[in-house]
């Protein structure tokens, strides 16, 4: 699980990767669910909640950057 501190100290690139990351992470455990081969099924809610600490960090730095202009 990653932290929402840990998420903030990072570049808006290093979000962007992060976040494709998770997404092929997602994509790999419903890949596993569907062929019956998912043993850690917390992992799943675990990565969507990850996703969505990303997408929110993300909106706030580009909010933050909008309005510093």
């Amino acid at each position: 699980m990653t932290k929402a501190s840990d998420i903030r100290t990072k570049t808006v690139d290093e979000l962007q990767d992060e976040l494709l990351s998770l997404k092929k992470e997602q994509f790999n455990l419903r890949f596993q669910k569907a062929t019956g081969q998912l043993e850690n099924t917390a992992r799943v809610r675990q990565v969507r909640r990850d996703i969505a600490r990303t997408k929110t960090v993300q909106a706030q730095k580009a909010a933050s950057a909008a309005k510093a202009k």
